[in-house]
């Protein structure tokens, strides 16, 4: 179990890595670092000229190639060793799947161009890929007790809650990468209006203004409904610590999100400060799919007519 915790570990971390590293192309505009050639850059195993775009996309490229063993490494072993709890093949199908899908529309813009409103796919769907290598992670040491959750049980209504809540966090994250792909950064150079002076005057934006406004008051919903959610469930479970935790976690980072958001205008599209907004709605959107993978098991307990069951009643037989 020590090799296999240490490479989901390791696997999580090199997932965190992709995922910025696509943002640091987007926002470093590196996508045409290696011109139109892939896997090579330029048609060359060692490129001759060397530039900072180049540096940028080729290395974004090795450590998704290298995670991509890693991964895949991680999923089988974890199928063989312990592929009998329930949610472990599922899991290590998806971090598989969607890891592949997200190389596959990059390795697409790449060959043939995509539209702002395509590209803005890739980073949800590298997303979910780092989710399910995450949650993968976290059914690992929860083999030896390191992390309890037998007794975490979610109400209907909330498992509902939770379920529309990441989708919609999907939707947000959408939107916030088609403001990147579209460069529509900084064409609000007010926050969080448009122009603060004349905050209600939408009919003049223009095309790349809607979408900045769009994904501002997709955001803002977002962070109120988690402010309202987290402030439930820290009531209804507080003797909970899985529960009342996480729930801290996720009202600390949509915070964070929020305040990165803001200084990403005011510093004038600082690239740490943007780089930070990514990571922060990844860890997000990570404690988000583990209240899913929680919610899902109730559910099950809740089919066996007993909340207080077993957690062994969540698993299958191998």
């Amino acid at each position: 179990m020590k090799t296999l915790k240490r490479l989901s570990i390791i696997s999580t971390l090199i997932m965190v890595f992709i995922l910025i590293g696509g943002a640091l192309v987007t926002k470093t505009e590196s996508g045409d670092g290696c011109g139109s050639s892939w896997p090579l850059c330029h048609g060359q195993f060692v490129p001759t000229e060397i530039t900072p775009a180049l540096v940028i996309e080729l290395s974004h490229r090795v450590i998704s190639g290298v995670g991509g063993i890693i991964i895949l490494l991680l999923s089988f072993l974890a199928w063989r060793r312990i592929g009998h709890i329930r949610e472990v093949k599922f899991l290590s199908f998806l971090s598989i799947f969607f890891l592949v899908l997200q190389g596959l529309i990059g390795a697409a813009a790449v060959k043939w161009g995509q539209s702002d409103f395509v590209l803005a796919i890739h980073f949800g769907v590298s997303l979910i890929s780092f989710a399910a290598v995450f949650l993968l992670t976290l059914l690992i040491f929860e083999i030896d007790k390191k992390l309890d959750t037998k007794d975490v049980y979610f109400k209907k209504r909330h498992r509902i809650e939770i379920f529309a809540l990441t989708f919609y966090t999907l939707i947000v994250v959408y939107t916030g990468a088609l403001v990147r792909h579209a460069d529509a950064n900084l064409v609000c150079k007010d926050w969080p209006f448009c122009n603060n002076s004349a905050p209600f005057a939408i009919l003049d934006y223009r095309f790349d203004q809607w979408i900045q406004m769009g994904h501002r008051l997709f955001a803002g919903i977002l962070f109120i409904w988690t402010i309202s959610f987290c402030i439930r469930l820290i009531k209804q479970y507080k003797s909970n610590q899985v529960v009342f935790w996480g729930s801290v976690t996720l009202l600390s980072l949509i915070s964070l999100q929020v305040f990165f958001g803001a200084l990403i205008i005011f510093t004038m599209l600082n690239l740490f400060v943007a780089l930070l907004h990514a990571l922060v709605i990844t860890c997000y959107f990570g404690v988000l799919c583990y209240f899913i993978l929680l919610a899902s098991r109730s559910k099950v307990k809740e089919k066996a007519h007993d909340p207080n069951i077993d957690t062994e009643l969540v698993y299958v037989e191998s």
